[in-house]
């Protein structure tokens, strides 16, 4: 009987059209559509969190205060007096990122993080932003951190490929990090769920080797929890640190 069960481990991450033939012919996705979904809660999560202003916050409006100032207070620390301007920005990639992590763990959802298309785009986001802004700020001074200070001129065609390569590899450094996190940890979900089926399936020791992979896959979702979390905050320190180089005399 274990041998009938496969495991698609990767079919989880296939799009799928939804609302019928509407969504084909816009080619709205499970991907779009859990976007929206996140988009509508965070906006939800505001408004409603914010909407009394109470002295004594409720449960929401303490949600969002803290989630507001946690960012905020990032902002300010990592990029300084600028970082008050760029805080939309970070608090938008945050929220996006991590409520993506975490509806991807509800059963049934999809987690659009797992995309690499979804986190290039973010990640170049990031990268033309802060670029933008450097030459805005610092004009040409700018291409002067391809050659490091106090190196010999006669070592600049070693270091300044060297230096430009990796200020160009901060996107993919970005996108691939939460895409390979998020994707890693619900194949492992996929893996020991369908160990639990197949072991479960064996006569009379089947139930309790089964309990084995329940096990796992609850520290699995502990740590899903933790990662989700930790991914977001990973993303948008690394937003304000590259930031905070762009505004940097």
């Amino acid at each position: 009987m274990a041998a009938e069960h496969k495991i698609d481990a990767l079919g989880q991450f296939e799009l799928h059209p939804v609302f019928g033939e509407l969504g084909r012919a816009l080619h709205f996705s499970n991907s779009n559509l859990l976007m929206v979904i996140a988009s509508a809660l965070i906006l939800l999560l505001l408004y409603v969190g914010m909407s009394k202003r109470a002295i004594v916050p409720g449960r929401l409006q303490a949600a969002a205060e803290l989630l507001y100032d946690f960012i905020y207070n990032m902002a300010h620390d990592q990029i300084g007096h600028e970082g008050r301007r760029f805080f939309p920005l970070v608090f938008t990639l945050f929220t996006f990122i991590l409520f993506g992590n975490y509806l991807g763990l509800v059963p049934g959802s999809f987690t659009y993080t797992s995309h690499i298309a979804v986190t290039a785009a973010l990640a170049l986001l990031v990268f033309f932003v802060g670029l933008l802004t450097a030459l805005k700020v610092q004009g040409v001074k700018f291409f002067a951190h391809f050659m490091p200070e106090g190196a010999p001129v006669a070592l600049a065609p070693l270091l300044v490929p060297i230096e430009i390569l990796s200020f160009l590899s901060r996107p993919v450094s970005l996108s691939v990090r939460l895409f390979a996190n998020m994707m890693a940890g619900h194949v492992m979900f996929e893996m020991f769920a369908a160990f639990t089926i197949m072991l479960g399936g064996l006569h009379l020791i089947g139930p309790v080797l089964g309990i084995g992979p329940v096990v796992v896959n609850m520290a699995l979702m502990a740590l899903e929890l933790l990662v989700g979390g930790l991914q977001a905050y990973v993303f948008a320190i690394l937003t304000c640190i590259y930031l905070r180089e762009a505004v940097a005399h």
